[in-house]
C-alpha cells in the first residue's frame, strides 16, 4: 500500500498525481456585508425616528432656524424688519388736528351759496379753511354723490380721514399736491349738510384727534342761498 493511500482504504483508493485535495472554510463574506447594512439601516432608522419623537415634544424647530439665512440676516428679513418698521410707524403716527389741515371749499353743484355756508361751519369746527368758490370745470356739476375729498396720497390715513369725518358719504380721491395738509372739500348733488357736530366730534374722538374750536359760523349749512349782502363770494358759490 502506498504512503499516499488514506489509512482505512484498503488500498481501493489509490491518490497519484502531484495535486492534493485542500480543505477551504465556506464563504460567508456576504453574509457580513448583508449584516453589516442590515444593522447600518437599523440604526439609522432608530435615529430618525428618535429625531422626529424630540419634534413632537419640543415643538420641532423654531420659525428662526426654519428659515436658515433669513434668520441670521439675509435679504429677506431685513425686508421683512423694514416692512414691519413701516408699519409701526403709520400705525403710531398721529392725526393731524383740525387746526393743522387746510380746507378748501368748492361748489360743484347748481345751487348758490353752499361753498361758503359750508366753509363757516368747518371754520367753526376748527379747520383753517382755504379757498372758496365754484369748483374747477373738471368736477363742476359732474360730483353726483354728496362730495369728494381730494388730497396728497401720504393724506389718505391723515388729513383726509379727519375732513372724512365731517362729510358722511364723501368719495376719496388722491393728486399729487405738494403738501398732505391741504385738502379740497367738493360739493356733491347728493349734498344737504355736514354730518351733525356731536357726531363728527364723536368719531374725531374716536380716532384720538381731539375735536377743534373756532368762532361761530355766520349761518348753518341750509339749502337756501345766501342774500348778496351776506355773501361776498361769487355767483353760486
Amino acid at each position: 500500500m502506498s504512503m499516499l493511500t488514506p489509512p482505512g482504504m484498503g488500498g481501493r483508493y489509490r491518490i497519484t498525481g502531484k495535486r492534493f485535495p485542500h480543505m477551504r472554510r465556506p464563504r460567508n463574506r456576504r453574509r457580513i456585508v448583508l449584516a453589516a447594512v442590515t444593522s447600518s439601516a437599523a440604526l439609522a432608522l432608530a435615529g430618525w425616528g428618535t429625531f422626529q419623537l424630540v419634534d413632537v415634544f419640543t415643538g420641532g424647530p423654531s420659525e428662526t432656524q426654519a428659515h436658515g439665512a433669513g434668520a441670521k440676516g439675509g435679504k429677506g428679513a431685513r425686508d421683512g424688519d423694514c416692512k414691519a418698521a413701516a408699519d409701526e410707524e403709520a400705525e403710531t403716527k398721529p392725526l393731524p388736528r383740525p387746526s393743522d389741515i387746510t380746507v378748501n371749499v368748492y361748489n360743484a353743484t347748481p345751487q348758490g351759496g353752499l361753498a361758503k355756508i359750508t366753509a363757516d361751519e368747518l371754520k367753526s369746527r376748527g379747520f383753517r379753511i382755504g379757498k372758496v368758490g365754484n369748483a374747477p370745470a373738471l368736477y363742476d356739476k359732474k360730483v353726483e354723490r354728496t362730495g369728494l375729498l381730494i388730497g396728497a396720497p401720504e393724506a389718505a390715513e391723515g388729513a383726509l380721514r379727519v375732513v372724512g369725518t365731517q362729510m358722511a358719504g364723501a368719495e376719496i380721491k388722491n393728486d399729487q399736491r405738494d403738501t398732505d395738509e391741504d385738502v379740497d372739500l367738493v360739493i356733491g348733488n347728493e349734498f344737504k349738510e355736514l354730518t351733525a357736530r356731536k357726531d363728527a366730534d364723536r368719531a374725531l374722538t374716536d380716532m384720538g384727534v381731539e375735536p377743534g374750536e373756532g368762532p361761530a359760523p355766520s349761518g348753518s349749512p341750509s339749502s337756501a342761498p345766501p342774500s348778496k349782502a351776506a355773501s361776498p363770494a361769487p355767483k353760486r358759490c
